[in-house]
């Protein structure tokens, strides 16, 4: 679905979470990223799925499994923030995980080498340990839900919501992904416990050291009948390289037989952790005490259609020992799954042989019957050697206009510029004559340096596609760190610089901006302080202050109001405006009445007296007499 179609994008859960867009969907929610305006920060927020939320027994249930998981607190596992509802809507708020799953991983990388797996399920296996100790068992544990962070550390998430999966008792195409992991007690519908979560992270490190899956099916059934009824090869009968302790911890941890198998988070984590102390130490597991328990089917749950074998049969018979001895198993199931397996070998074997000379049949049609049967009239000619020649000169030479020449270019120490390095079909094979001839060259272009370009401050996923087409490899996952001056998702430096001599194929190490660290301040109240006074107390706590002048009776210079209110929380480097009088407005002082007459002289340099002139009346001027 669209993001622009999802009716959640752009709403504000509680006036409080801003959903901003969808990440991801699994079976029971889905996930999104949103903004907590409260601490102004990012945090992810699984909401339960409409046809889930109409059952009010199923919300209920979801929100008192939510609440148990908000009491975790490890490293290993993803916080819960909060479990709220609104407009009737169940949702749990998450801190925001910035990695890829395990599962991601494991494709990008293939087989792990056994210091990856130890390393990684030491970190599950501890996170477990907690879970267990709260009493809360996953019941989900399988790559898709382990995320590794970019410093590889790992983190467990969706503890509680696996819980709920249980409720639906019926095993469909859609767990397709989770049936992979399940444990034969979960495949049988019966009580789980802790051994539950340590059997589905037996089948996680089986997954890690080998590059597959212990049992591989077209449905959803096929696979859990196997959890039941069938033994996986060893590890070491696919990768060798896998040191005998590490795999006797895997399949001890995947044991059918709950009684064999690991019976506490602690009691794992203690032999990976004296195998980490000692890769040599040899735990003495029995690979004869895995056997598969058959199924045994009081509380088996619908898992096929009623017309399948496998539905509900009742194993029963005189209990005996199993082949090593190391548990009771019944005596016709033994004998049953013996039959079963050595008719599966038998089909197993005549199904390969048939791969075999299919695989032999298509090989001679298309290298010698094909030739002889289609074109019987074309004669051989064998293929010369243009290894040490120019390319030009070759492709040009009239002698060759039967072959068509394709080049690739490639550095080379050993050939100069233009120079052929190889080609294929290879000199001297003896080929149909036809119309044209393919042949693939390879061309040096001597011993060529790429000069490292400058991607910093470029969008990383753009400067990673710039380098990858000079021929340079870019090291994954990237380092990412804060940066308060590189924009988030730009790259902050490389490794080598921008100017160094490289060769096709070396490797370039990035470092990628998490964006700011983001820090909170609270605005000071500025109202009555000088404009000078303000700027220094906002520049003190990182904020920028951006005068803004107004006519005022207020006295020149002198902060009348702030765009942001007194004590509220915001991020440094926010602007925050500030009003400042220019005291245009102040009102002009009216002068005192004189009450006698003033003989006092301006002293100032610039004044003068005024100058009076008079003409005689009638003939002549009087003064007037004055008395005294």
């Amino acid at each position: 679905m669209d993001n622009n179609m999802d009716k959640y994008i752009g709403k504000c859960l509680d006036d409080r979470y801003e959903i901003i867009e969808r990440i991801g969907v699994g079976g029971m929610a889905v996930v999104y990223k949103a903004l907590c305006h409260r601490l102004n920060r990012y945090v992810a927020i699984k909401i339960l799925k409409d046809e889930l939320a109409v059952d009010e027994d199923f919300r209920n249930r979801f929100h008192t499994e939510s609440q148990a998981v908000a009491m975790l607190s490890h490293s290993n596992i993803v916080t819960v923030y909060d479990v709220s509802r609104s407009a009737g809507q169940e949702y749990i708020v998450m801190e925001l995980i910035k990695g890829m799953t395990l599962k991601q991983y494991m494709k990008l990388r293939g087989i792990l080498s056994w210091q990856e797996t130890l390393h990684f399920n030491t970190q599950i296996i501890r996170a477990l340990s907690h879970a267990h100790s709260k009493g809360i068992i996953h019941r989900d544990i399988k790559p898709h839900n382990i995320m590794i962070l970019p410093d590889g550390s790992l983190k467990v998430t969706d503890f509680g919501i696996a819980r709920l999966q249980t409720t639906q008792n019926t095993l469909t195409q859609e767990t397709l992904g989770s049936v992979h992991y399940i444990s034969p007690e979960q495949a049988k519908g019966g009580n789980v416990d802790a051994r539950t979560d340590i059997y589905s992270l037996g089948v996680v490190m089986y997954e890690m050291l080998t590059g597959r899956l212990p049992f591989e099916g077209d449905s959803a059934v096929s696979v859990a009948i196997q959890h039941l009824s069938s033994i996986p090869l060893m590890p070491k009968e696919i990768n060798p390289d896998i040191p005998t302790g590490l795999e006797s911890i895997t399949m001890r941890a995947m044991n059918p037989d709950l009684k064999q198998r690991y019976q506490t988070a602690d009691e794992l984590l203690e032999d990976l952790e004296a195998f980490r102390k000692d890769p040599e130490t040899d735990f003495d597991y029995n690979e004869f005490a895995f056997v598969a328990p058959g199924i045994e089917d009081e509380t088996m749950p619908e898992i096929a259609p009623a017309n399948d074998p496998y539905r509900s049969r009742k194993l029963s018979g005189s209990s005996a020992k199993s082949p090593s001895g190391r548990f009771d198993v019944v005596e016709d199931d033994y004998r049953l799954r013996y039959k079963r397996t050595k008719r599966i070998s038998s089909l197993t074997g005549v199904f390969f042989l048939l791969a075999f000379f299919v695989a032999i049949g298509i090989f001679l049609w298309n290298f010698i019957i094909k030739e002889w049967v289609v074109s019987p009239e074309n004669t051989d000619i064998e293929v010369p050697s243009w290894i040490g020649g120019l390319y030009e000169e070759v492709k040009q030479n009239p002698a060759y206009a039967d072959y068509n020449f394709n080049a690739t270019y490639q550095a080379s120490e050993e050939y100069d510029y233009g120079f052929i390095i190889s080609q294929d079909p290879t000199p001297g094979r003896r080929v149909k004559k036809r119309d044209k001839i393919e042949i693939n060259l390879v061309v040096s272009l001597g011993d060529e340096k790429i000069t490292m370009p400058d991607v910093v401050n470029k969008e990383h996923r753009q400067a990673v596609i710039e380098l990858q087409k000079l021929g340079l490899e870019v090291s994954k996952p990237y380092l990412r760190v804060t940066s308060d001056e590189v924009t988030e998702g730009y790259i902050i430096s490389t490794e080598p610089k921008a100017g160094a001599e490289l060769k096709e194929g070396d490797t370039v190490f990035i470092t990628v901006s998490k964006g700011p660290d983001i820090k909170m301040q609270t605005v000071p109240d500025l109202k009555g302080r000088t404009e000078d006074a303000a700027r220094s107390i906002l520049e003190g706590k990182n904020l920028i202050p951006n005068p803004i002048y107004v006519d005022d009776a207020e006295p020149r210079g002198t902060v009348i109001d702030q765009s942001i209110a007194p004590d509220t929380e915001v991020q440094e480097h926010t602007q925050i405006d500030i009003i400042v009088s220019t005291g245009a407005l102040a009102p002009t002082p009216t002068p005192s009445p004189t009450t006698g007459p003033t003989d006092a002289v301006p002293t100032d340099s610039w004044y003068e007296p005024p100058v009076v002139y008079t003409e005689p009346i009638d003939g002549g001027y009087e003064p007037p007499l004055i008395e005294e």
